[in-house]
C-alpha cells in the first residue's frame, strides 16, 4: 500500500493496518488521530513520538502480539536457510527463549531478525541477566524498531 491509500483508509482498516505494525491499542489510537500523514518521514515520527509518550502497560500490550516460539520446526521457520544446523543447536536457542519468556512474560524482541544465530544465542543469554526493569526497557527499544519497520513495510518505502 502506499502512503496515500494509508491516508485513505477508513479507520476500521486503518486501525487494522496499525495493528499489523504494533499491538498498543494507545499507539495505534495515536496514529488514528495523525492521519493524514504528509510523508513517510512523518509516519515515522508520528510513530516514535506515540511510542515515546507509552508506559509499560502499554509496551507489555504490544509485546502480546508478537509469538512466542513453542516449537523445535516454528524455530526453525524463524531460522530458514539452515538445515546444517544441529537439533541441539536449536534446542539450546529454544531453551534460552523459553527461559526468557518464563523470566520476563513476554517473547524475546530483537530488531535485527538477520542477526546471526550465534549472535542471537549471546544476546538471550546476556539479556537473561538483566532485572525485569532493565530488560523491558531494552526490549521496548526494540520493539520500537520494529515497529519503524512494519511501517516502513507498511507503505512500501524504504527511509
Amino acid at each position: 500500500m502506499t502512503l496515500e491509500e494509508l491516508n485513505a483508509l477508513g479507520i476500521l482498516e486503518a486501525r487494522a493496518a496499525f495493528e499489523l505494525c504494533c499491538g498498543s491499542q494507545r499507539w495505534i489510537d495515536g496514529m488514528l488521530m495523525r492521519k493524514p500523514f504528509a510523508s513517510a518521514e512523518d509516519l515515522q515520527a508520528a510513530g516514535r513520538e506515540i511510542w515515546g509518550i507509552l508506559d509499560p502497560k502499554d509496551w507489555r500490550e504490544a509485546f502480546s502480539h508478537h509469538p512466542r516460539v513453542e516449537g523445535l520446526e516454528l524455530l526453525r521457520i524463524q531460522w530458514p536457510g539452515t538445515p546444517s544446523v544441529s537439533d541441539e543447536t536449536f534446542l539450546e536457542l529454544k531453551k534460552l527463549y523459553d527461559d526468557y519468556y518464563e523470566k520476563f512474560g513476554y517473547a524475546f524482541l530483537a530488531s535485527d531478525s538477520g542477526t546471526r544465530r550465534d549472535d542471537v544465542l549471546a544476546r538471550l543469554d546476556a539479556r537473561l541477566n538483566h532485572s525485569p526493569d532493565e530488560e523491558l526497557k531494552i526490549a521496548a527499544s526494540e520493539h520500537e524498531k520494529i515497529t519503524a519497520k512494519r511501517l516502513e513495510k507498511l507503505v512500501g518505502q524504504s527511509l
